[in-house]
């Protein structure tokens, strides 16, 4: 058993598994490598002949009805063990020929056993080849031809047979070319004494145009068997058998398996190179920059409608949302389009569109709480730096002004008695006394003023604040999305290498391939 392959194919399939969990592709995206046939010729009496290089060498007689690819196994028999002519029967039946040593109890539980015809011998010369006479696959009994499909996998060598009359059979030919690649292959043109050699010439021609460049066409007739070619058939056939032609048949098997999951897993590797984030990355930066100027708009109003309650009835919360439906709908139709042209950009839409679905469901709370926790921050400290700053001097000179006049004037009410008292002057008169009370209305009056005039509305700086808020929270929701795309880059990208892995892993099961020379490369289409 080849386990290096066993193990790839393993692999490749839990990888699909897994990606098709993810929705990252579809079933249809990766059902070849679930399609993969495992079955192969060292699955027929293996346990009997030890190791698969020990293993018999199956050989099946295949063609149309009425080519005598019955009568050959018989004359391989020497007796008649396959129904043959018109006692062929119309039921499904492969007749088995095999030496006495291997047992039929071997054979893979999923054939259908029920319809095996055995016959043994005790040729030691063929002990090492089991004989198959496979149903007439053209015949009216459409389940002939599911049977020979069924069994075609477990054969090493197929032996064509044709008659000369039937040797452009359409079917037949659509077998051929379909499983060419995957077997060795002889020719015979049974019925030789009824044939032409015209017939035979032009026969060669058509190998040759299915890929054949020098075939091993033998010329039969179990009517008058004197010096056809039949003998010669079963020395090719011996040597094939060998231990030598076996290696490179399972070597050749392996090639073939490893390269045929190769070549579906480099199909689904084109699949994932199609993704273009580049695209989606630049469609949505310019959709973006667009829906954030439209909900900044759009919710210009309900936050300046917010903040006016807000500052008219400081700790009551209005009754109005801050990140309203309209908003709410506006970035899910944004996501949704992203998510549509991601699918026509063969990016993974469904993990894309569970991601983004995250954000938008906690987009509301979210925004609302960026947006109530800004405005709450600015009226903590309403208005800019420098208003702040003047806010500050002005009162602070809103007290200090007013007692530094109130001490200047008490110091002229104190210079002014002493000088009466010690000179027997005149006090203080009137014009004193008005002038001392302009000077402390003024110089508490225009700090006042100036006071009033430059302290920030409470309205402006809890709109300032919300749309402060709003801006740090598109920014956020902004970067949420970034984030998302990038990770599912990433993912991507990891699933191709991945992948690339797995590909690798094929091609070093799968050494290169040399030319077949000699026996095998006249009976194998490469």
């Amino acid at each position: 058993m080849d386990y290096a392959y066993f193990d790839t194919l393993n692999r490749a399939r839990q990888w699909a598994e897994n990606v098709m969990a993810a929705g990252r592709l579809s079933r249809h995206d990766c059902q070849a490598v679930f399609d993969v046939d495992t079955r192969g010729p060292d699955s027929l009496f293996a346990a009997d002949a030890g190791a698969s290089d020990d293993r018999p060498l199956i050989v099946a007689f295949m063609g149309g009805t009425g080519v005598g690819k019955s009568s050959l196994l018989n004359r391989l028999a020497g007796q008649a063990i396959a129904r043959a002519g018109a006692e062929r029967p119309t039921s499904r039946e492969v007749t088995l020929y095999h030496h006495q040593s291997l047992s039929i109890r071997q054979l893979p539980s999923g054939l259908p056993l029920d319809s095996v015809s055995i016959s043994q011998h005790h040729d030691a010369a063929n002990s090492h080849i089991v004989w198959m006479d496979m149903p007439d696959f053209d015949s009216i009994e459409q389940g002939n031809r599911r049977m020979v499909l069924e069994w075609l996998p477990h054969i090493d060598v197929l032996i064509y047979v044709v008659s000369p009359e039937r040797y452009r059979d359409g079917k037949a030919w659509q077998i051929l070319l379909a499983e060419g690649l995957k077997h060795a292959w002889l020719f015979v043109m049974n019925q030789w004494d009824r044939g032409q050699t015209v017939q035979y010439a032009d026969f060669i021609r058509q190998l040759h145009l299915a890929g054949f460049a020098d075939p091993l066409v033998f010329r039969t007739s179990c009517m008058e068997p004197e010096g056809d070619e039949f003998a010669e058939l079963l020395r090719q056939l011996q040597l094939l058998s060998g231990r030598h032609c076996m290696q490179q048949l399972e070597e050749r098997n392996r090639q073939q398996r490893s390269g045929q999951l190769g070549q579906i897993l480099q199909a689904i590797q084109a699949r994932l190179a199609a993704g273009d984030f580049r695209q989606l990355e630049n469609f949505y930066s310019g959709h973006w920059q667009k829906q954030q100027v439209v909900l900044q708009q759009g919710l210009a109003w309900p936050l300046r409608q917010y903040a006016g309650l807000w500052a008219g009835q400081p700790g009551q919360k209005p009754d109005i949302k801050l990140w309203d439906d309209w908003a709410q709908g506006c970035l899910c139709d944004m996501l949704d389009e992203l998510v549509l042209l991601a699918d026509q950009l063969q990016i993974p839409a469904r993990p894309l569109k569970t991601a983004l679905q995250a954000i938008a469901g906690h987009a509301e709370k979210r925004m609302a709480q960026q947006m109530e926790l800004a405005g709450r921050s600015a009226l903590l400290n309403p208005g800019n730096a420098l208003q702040r700053f003047f806010l500050t001097l002005t009162g602070v000179c809103e007290t200090l002004l007013p007692l530094l006049a109130m001490a200047a004037v008490g110091y002229q009410v104190f210079l002014g008695y002493y000088r009466g008292a010690a000179e027997t002057g005149v006090y203080l008169g009137t014009d004193f006394a008005v002038h001392s009370v302009l000077l402390i209305g003024l110089s508490w009056l225009i700090p006042f003023f100036l006071h009033q005039k430059i302290r920030p509305s409470l309205q402006k700086a809890a709109l300032s604040g919300l749309q402060k808020g709003l801006q740090q929270g598109l920014l956020a929701v902004d970067a949420d999305i970034r984030a998302i795309l990038a990770e599912e880059q990433d993912r991507h990208a990891a699933l191709r290498q991945e992948l690339a892995a797995l590909i690798t892993a094929c091609q070093t099961v799968t050494p290169e391939r040399k030319p077949q020379q000699g026996l095998l490369a006249r009976v194998l289409v490469e």
